[in-house]
């Protein structure tokens, strides 16, 4: 399959992103301001360069607390300058205030009620810079602009949520369908030259080869977490020690990657059939008010709504729960679930994963767009700026302006990562530039 554009009449722009940190700027708009009062430090920090798991330790070191006492609302790009949300308990708002780094620094503090947690946001604000572009393109982005904020940008999630090894749905897969063996081989084999690197590849085919210790032996010390999980595999001398080692928070993160790679294919589908943005019968439609879904009883009453931005089609993020369209829409959300081998019953096992799943709008409408264009000690370059709600990808918004690519390929289930982070992160975890 592939994730086709939705305005391919339009020539983008060409050129590249994130080629240095600081052309890649989102702040954060939270959903409420802090109440002044209550056990945790709200604060808004700007980080460089750092990601937002990276940021937790740093704060919570600083702060003398746990990490577990350090909230966000959001994940972010490493690869970026960002202005993000966090919350502490235990902490004062002075020694808040104070921490400050070459790489973070808080900006503001105040103490609040609760936890911030995720989802705990309204949206981002982004201002991306193109390099490697003509200036004079910045002309190409008028009409299509235009056209992309009147019938709204395909909701696509970013590739980051799949990791830089780019497989984080496929282990999300094999915990779901409990294969133990198979999620042990993608946690710590299947070598991909080109993307590991040096000794991790080196680890990654003795595991292979099954030579658990000398596997053991290549990994580097920051790659902590692969460690860990295959000392369980030694010691229990089975497959299923690296999945009992994966904490709960990684295991939420493999099975979304998998909700969306299926999400990406049934709106890929709708793309090409030209009703992304368009209600059809039998399916839940998406409030924007609200985020309420509907199912479409009356077609010709409800159509209307979508062109007032009141409603959306919407997608199903696969669990045990999730609301399924019937009709057509139905059939082909059904089809894609079969190509994964996949039902909603699958998503609920007892004391291991309980995921019960949503719908996502399959569209999302930029905001506040502003785009302008210049030369800088780095060459030209044209600067697109705009508001995202939370949960929306602003390089799905980049890629339909750029058009650097023959159209993503979306690689097909086969039945049966990001930012590395030091000696607590998987390798290959993966973080979004503007999610929940």
């Amino acid at each position: 399959m592939v994730l086709p554009y939705a305005t391919p009449e339009f020539a983008g722009i060409g050129g590249e992103i994130k080629q240095r940190n600081e052309d890649f700027f989102v702040q954060e708009l939270p959903l409420y301001e802090p109440s002044g009062e209550g056990e945790h430090v709200f604060c808004e920090v700007q980080k460089n360069g750092v990601s937002t798991f990276d940021a937790v330790e740093r704060l919570a070191k600083a702060a003398g607390v746990q990490r577990v006492d350090v909230g966000y609302a959001g994940m972010k790009d490493a690869r970026a300058v960002t202005r993000q949300l966090f919350s502490i308990r235990g902490a004062t708002e002075e020694l808040v205030r104070s921490i400050k780094t070459p790489e973070l620094e808080v900006l503001w503090a105040a103490r609040h009620g609760n936890k911030i947690r995720l989802g705990h946001l309204k949206g981002n604000r982004f201002a991306i810079k193109v390099r490697e572009v003509d200036p004079l393109g910045v002309t190409k982005l008028g009409p299509l602009i235009k056209k992309l904020t009147e019938t709204g940008v395909p909701n696509y999630f970013g590739e980051q949520r799949f990791g830089r090894r780019n497989n984080n749905d496929l282990i999300g897969a094999a915990l779901v369908r409990g294969d133990n063996k198979e999620l042990a081989r993608l946690l710590l084999g299947d070598p991909q030259k080109g993307v590991d690197e040096g000794m991790q590849y080196k680890a990654r085919r003795l595991y292979e080869e099954g030579d658990l210790q000398e596997s053991f032996k290549a990994w580097p010390r920051r790659n902590g977490l692969e460690r860990r999980l295959l000392h369980q595999v030694i010691k229990t001398g089975k497959a299923s020690g690296a999945g009992r080692a994966l904490d709960e928070h990684l295991r939420r993160l493999f099975v979304s990657a998998l909700q969306s790679r299926v999400f990406n294919e049934i709106l890929a589908e709708r793309v090409t059939a030209g009703t992304y943005s368009t209600l059809t019968p039998g399916e839940w439609a998406y409030k924007h008010d609200n985020g309420a879904c509907f199912h479409v009883e009356d077609l010709a009453a409800e159509s209307p709504r979508t062109g007032t931005w009141e409603v959306s089609p919407s997608g199903p993020l696969i669990g045990f729960r999730v609301s399924l369209s019937t009709l057509d829409a139905g059939e082909m959300e059904q089809r894609v679930f079969a190509r994964h081998a996949l039902t909603p019953e699958m998503f609920k096992v007892p004391g291991h994963h309980r995921v019960k799943g949503a719908r996502r709008p399959l569209r999302v409408q930029p905001e506040d767009v502003e785009y302008s264009a210049g030369v800088d000690e780095h060459g030209g370059y044209i600067t697109v700026a705009f508001t995202l709600p939370a949960g929306a990808f602003a390089t799905v918004v980049m890629r339909e302006l750029m058009k650097n690519d023959e159209e993503e390929e979306v690689a097909p289930a086969e039945v049966g990562e990001g930012v590395e982070g030091g000696g607590d992160s998987l390798e290959g975890e993966g973080e979004g530039e503007g999610e929940e």
